[in-house]
């Protein structure tokens, strides 16, 4: 690999789920600021709405979610009631019976839940808010765990889309990452869920896992292929010990180098693309008439905390602990530790620890950075208007941009930048050009690659 091109590859720079990023949320931003944004909102625009469930049945070394491991079903069942009791909290401070276009349960495990408990918190769900007759209902499931009782009543309670967490097939990796689970439990557990109704699946694949090798990666891929999924998002193991504890116990001098890792993700997006996935962004791929490939197509590709999507809703609501919210106005997070957050919720309290409100210049360089992920394309200029920005408000940018032009990751004409096809992996790190707050702060984040 060149050696500029490396450095690239090597750079910590964030995922631009969101801008700003989670380590630049305060607790200046609280629950009475909540309120008043939930108050706030267009009665006549959608929203969606994101349920976390933190337990997991099974503990996966690799993960760096915020997550427990379920032993007992009393702690789930007291998540669960605490879960609907801030929904209600939630949509008691909204201005109107709002209209919801998109749902996503994720974790953890959201099937790690009992299927009461999970009916009981879709039926709040639908007492206080309008689904959508075209709304994308979309749940996390766990294959090793995934009882037909559950499958069932995904199916039964609507849901759209169901999402596989495969990561590797290869029975070495599987172990050294403690996820065990056979192409066939997948496939056993994909084919039931189609069987209930569900239409679309979606599977995450990992590179840069422990003993993985390139031919490891495009046998699961073959393997993955087979069974059809709609939706494939090929991930960089971020691997980020002083944060995610669990994956201390992963062998660190087992896990590819750098340029492995480069190697492993170009060969994958290829053969995910020889297969006839269409490239979506920075690290999805879906099939030609999935929406997220018609959504990249059309230029309506969005990007949120799940990564790609075809929600344009400008609101998020988030429920449970760590969940994050986004409103026209900015950003909230709800408290992490399980105790605390549900005696808020039953004290009547929004459960918001820290947030961030967006200035002038928070809402343009968010756009230029989603720009940037999910077109490739951004033109400075007319966006710098449009904000009401000086005319050079991206003079220091475009002096850092020539340099990656100079080494083929971006094209420059006038003030239209361009992710080339070279630049395409790296483009995390032409968007964190843009991030006013990277360089003032000392968080540690995944590399780019």
């Amino acid at each position: 690999m060149d050696k500029r091109l490396q450095e690239y590859a090597d750079k910590m720079v964030p995922r631009y789920t969101s801008y700003p990023t989670v380590p630049n949320f305060t607790p200046s931003v609280g629950p009475a600021a909540y309120a008043g944004w939930l108050g706030d909102l267009a009665p006549d625009q959608p929203v969606s709405l994101y349920a976390h469930v933190p337990f997991c049945r099974e503990l996966c070394w690799y993960c760096g979610c915020n997550m427990k491991l379920a032993r007992r079903d009393a702690p789930v069942a007291a998540y669960a009631k605490s879960l609907a009791a801030e929904i209600s909290l939630v949509a008691s401070h909204l201005p109107a019976r709002m209209k919801v276009s998109h749902l996503h349960w994720g974790g953890g495990t959201p099937t790690s839940l009992a299927p009461s408990d999970l009916q009981r918190a879709m039926e709040t769900i639908r007492a206080n808010f309008d689904l959508t007759p075209d709304a994308e209902l979309a749940i996390e499931c766990d294959p090793r765990t995934l009882e037909p009782e559950m499958i069932d009543l995904i199916g039964k309670l609507g849901f759209t889309r169901a999402s596989f967490g495969v990561q590797e097939f290869d029975p070495g990796v599987q172990a050294a990452i403690n996820r065990i689970q056979t192409p066939i439990m997948v496939r056993a557990a994909v084919s039931a869920l189609r069987a209930a109704g569900v239409t679309g699946i979606n599977f995450d694949l990992i590179y840069g896992l422990p003993h993985q090798t390139v031919g490891m990666l495009l046998d699961t891929i073959d393997l993955c292929a087979q069974m059809r999924p709609d939706r494939i998002a090929l991930f960089g193991y971020a691997h980020v010990p002083w944060k995610a504890k669990k994956q201390r116990l992963i062998d660190e001098s087992a896990l590819p180098g750098a340029k492995e890792r480069m190697i492993q993700a170009r060969t994958a997006a290829e053969a995910l693309v020889a297969k006839g996935y269409v490239a979506v962004g920075l690290d999805h791929f879906a099939l030609p008439e999935d929406p997220l490939a018609i959504a990249a197509r059309d230029g309506t590709l969005r990007r949120n905390f799940q990564g790609y999507t075809t929600d344009r809703a400008e609101t998020l609501l988030g429920f449970g602990v760590t969940a994050i919210g986004r409103t026209p106005s900015g950003f909230v997070q709800s408290i992490s530790e399980t105790g605390a957050w549900s005696r808020a919720v039953a004290a009547g309290t929004l459960p918001i620890i820290q947030g961030h409100l967006n200035s002038r210049d928070d809402r343009m360089r968010a756009q230029v950075i989603e720009s940037l992920m999910t077109r490739s394309t951004v033109e400075l200029d007319a966006l710098g208007r449009a904000f009401g920005a000086s005319r050079d408000w991206a003079a220091e940018e475009m002096a850092d941009l020539a340099q990656m032009a100079e080494d083929g990751l971006v094209t420059i004409d006038g003030t239209l930048v361009a992710i080339t096809d070279a630049g395409r992996p790296f483009a995390r790190v032409v968007a964190s050009v843009f991030d006013a707050y990277l360089s003032a702060r000392e968080t540690r984040h995944s590399i780019a690659v």
